[in-house]
């Protein structure tokens, strides 16, 4: 008999609000990969696949233990948005202000609402999506080869060195 995990690798895409390029700066994609590197340290999940580009990023990750994706998704936004915020407001006050909504519950948004995540079934899929992780900043222009972009898992698959020390391997 065959077990399945309570819940399957997904493919997630979280985008910047409006597609501005918020993450362009070295720094808060470094918070992102703090996050994640916080996430598998927790064990909260395992991470499989990243890039992160200046106004989006894809992930393929696994929840581990009794948190849902949703709830993860939920506070890895929340944490990162909270993380870039602080910076801008002592750093960049005139960034932040593009970066104001009309809300109730919010003075700030920096991630558009409902992101896309996709429970990944079949290797596939999986693979499919590792390769459209991996190519993304090749087809937009940023390198030639996907592990020569640094913010992105493309180098560890290649050589099977993880820098970031929070990869597992497919």
């Amino acid at each position: 008999m065959e077990i399945y995990p309570v819940h399957w690798p997904q493919f997630y895409t979280a985008t910047i609000l409006e597609w501005k390029p918020l993450l362009k700066p070295a720094k808060y994609k470094d918070v992102i990969i703090q996050s994640l590197q916080h996430l598998t340290a927790t064990r909260k999940i395992t991470l499989y696949a990243f890039v992160i580009m200046d106004n989006h990023l894809h992930m393929i990750w696994q929840a581990i233990g009794d948190k849902t994706p949703k709830q993860l998704q939920h506070s890895f936004m929340k944490f990162t948005a909270q993380q870039i915020k602080f910076d801008l407001v002592e750093n960049h006050p005139l960034v932040l202000d593009k970066f104001r909504v009309n809300a109730k519950d919010r003075t700030y948004q920096f991630w558009e609402r409902n992101p896309l995540g996709i429970e990944l079934y079949s290797h596939d899929v999986f693979m499919q999506k590792l390769e459209y992780i991996h190519w993304n900043p090749v087809k937009a222009g940023l390198c030639k080869l996907p592990e020569e972009y640094y913010y992105s898992s493309a180098k560890f698959y290649h050589t099977g060195i993880d820098e970031f020390n929070m990869l597992t391997h497919c």
